[in-house]
This record gives structure tokens, C-alpha cells and sequence, in this order.
């Protein structure tokens, strides 16, 4: 997949199926989008026409649900052909919607497709929309699709109530309204080694600085590595008990004996057991994560059965 972050110096050499948006999250509805923009370029190389799928992507939140490291590894493997990250600068701010049009899409990335959701607007002052699209597009060269808006329990699935969901700690709803569990991806740094000592190792990550986080506390995990899923419980917060002076992940796992240390990993939050507490000592602790482990075990053959009576 090829980035481009100076959408005003990118010169595409194909025609192109083009989707924009924020994409913060890719989450249900953007997903809509992004399978017919690479549907699209996919027929058309099928029929022996050149052709790319390009997700123009503006990046506008100091925090996203995905850092731009995690939002380029999901796109690539949706099989998008460009990423372009643009930055809400003034040049961009100032863009009336027809000349976003006839210069961006038509000219510099010569579109064929576009596609957008309903409630889709661009330009200056927002005039821009996807009707508008629909309507100048013939001329310019492309046609237009409006994927209708996705929903979950009649109400729109979006980046907002995601945020609001995860910020509750519901980390089951964001899942669902996500269409994949809730992650944080980051190298297996050397911490202080104090679970070791208690005979609890972990596992410790701090998340990208833009990585949007639910609350402080405990929560039910799963991971990929070594070509197994590892279970276990990832405290999100600060280590009050340990006074701790930064914000990281710590996971323990279930049944690992891996050596991890300076591993990208991505851990999944499942399930939000309890916030984050400061102990009176460290045994106290140790006690906590035995009983965190043990509602942690019962959590997961509670998914085990429901999956296999399904």
C-alpha cells in the first residue's frame, strides 16, 4: 500500500475508486465503504483495466480510536491500493467543493469512482455532499455510490457513539459497534520487573500518544503470537500501587512462557472488569490478580460455551 501525506503533490498514474472520510476507527460503516471502493478497482483490473482503490483520509482528532500506525495495517490488509493522510491545513480548509472536486478527485487522482456515505459533506463551509457528487460527477468523469448509513439498534453506527460507548468502558458495545474488538498495539517493553518478582509476569506496552483509551482498570484480553491466542487479564493505567509514572498496558497472561520482550503486540479488550485501585502492598496485589485471574477464566468459558451452543 502506498502513503501519501501531501495530497496537493500526489499524481495518480490509473484511474481511481476513491472513498473519503475521517476513518477514525474503521469501524462498521467505514467498512462499507472501504470493501466497494476496493471491489470496484479489484473488477476493473479483473477486466484488464488499470485501476487503484484509495482511502482519502482526514485527520482532524488529537486522539483517534486508531493510531495511523494501526489505521494503515487494517487498510492494507483490506486490500487498499493508497492511503492519502491529509492534514486539515488551511489549504484544505479553504477548498470550496467544486474545486476539490475538479482539482483533487478528477484531476490529481483521476477518479472513476467515488464513494461516500449519506451524511458525508466537504468543501468549504461544508457545502459539499455527496448529491453534489452525484451531480457534477458525469462531467468530471466519475460516477458516485451513497452507501446508505449502517446501524445498530436503529441508531447509526459512528466514531462519536463509539467514543462515548468507549469511554464507558463498554467494551463489549464498542466491539460490536466496531465490528472487531477494541485494541491497543504497541513493543513489549522492559518494566521494572515487579510482577516477576511477585510471581506475576507481565507483559508491558505503552500505547501510541494518540490512541484514544477507555478508563483506568482491569480487562479481560486475548492476543495473537507464536500461532496461538493467549488469554489473560491487561491492566490499563497508571500502577498506582507500584507509583507508577506513566500510562501503560500491562498484560498477564493466562498460560504463556514466550519470551515477548521487543514484540509489536496487539492485545484485544474483551471485557471491563473493574477500575484501576491502589493496594496497600504488594501481596495485596498479588492477591487482587488472582482473584482479576479467576473472573477472568470464568469470563472466557462463559465465550467458550456460548460459542459452541451456537
Amino acid at each position: 500500500m502506498i502513503i501519501s501525506k501531501d495530497p496537493f503533490s500526489y499524481q495518480a498514474a490509473a484511474p481511481s475508486a476513491v472513498t473519503i472520510g475521517k476513518f477514525d476507527g474503521i469501524h462498521r460503516g467505514h467498512q462499507a465503504l472501504i470493501r466497494d471502493t476496493v471491489s470496484w478497482a479489484e473488477a476493473q483490473r479483473a477486466a484488464g483495466r488499470p485501476a487503484q482503490s484509495v482511502v482519502f483520509a482526514f485527520d482532524m482528532a488529537p486522539s483517534m480510536l486508531l493510531t495511523k500506525r494501526e489505521r494503515r495495517t487494517m487498510l492494507e490488509k483490506m486490500g487498499v491500493d493508497l492511503l492519502i493522510e491529509c492534514s486539515f491545513g488551511p489549504k484544505m480548509i479553504t477548498m470550496p467543493a467544486d474545486a476539490f472536486m475538479k482539482d483533487m478527485l478528477a484531476g490529481r487522482l483521476h477518479a472513476a469512482h467515488v464513494t461516500v456515505g449519506e451524511d458525508f459533506r466537504f468543501g468549504c463551509g461544508r457545502t459539499g455532499s455527496g448529491r453534489l457528487l452525484e451531480e457534477a460527477g458525469p462531467a468530471l468523469g466519475f460516477d458516485t455510490r451513497i452507501v446508505p448509513e449502517v446501524t445498530d439498534g436503529g441508531e447509526p453506527v459512528s466514531s462519536t457513539r463509539i467514543r462515548a460507548e468507549l469511554t464507558a468502558g463498554h467494551m463489549e458495545t464498542v466491539g460490536r459497534l466496531l465490528g472487531y474488538p477494541y485494541f491497543i498495539t504497541g513493543k513489549v517493553i522492559h518494566g521494572r520487573q515487579i510482577g516477576r518478582t511477585i510471581g506475576v509476569p507481565t507483559a508491558n506496552q505503552i500505547p501510541g500518544k494518540s490512541k484514544l483509551l477507555p478508563p483506568n482498570g482491569v480487562y479481560f484480553t486475548e492476543s495473537d503470537f507464536g500461532g496461538r491466542t493467549y488469554r489473560g487479564i491487561t491492566n490499563v493505567g497508571m500502577k498506582p500501587t507500584v507509583d507508577g509514572h506513566y500510562l501503560d498496558a500491562e498484560t498477564y497472561f493466562f498460560d504463556c512462557d514466550q519470551d515477548i520482550y521487543d514484540r509489536r503486540l496487539t492485545v484485544r479488550l474483551l471485557h471491563f472488569s473493574r477500575p484501576e485501585k491502589k493496594f496497600s502492598s504488594l501481596e495485596a496485589l498479588k492477591e487482587r490478580i488472582g482473584l482479576d485471574a479467576e473472573e477472568g477464566h470464568r469470563f472466557f468459558a462463559g465465550l467458550d460455551e456460548a460459542a459452541h451452543e451456537a
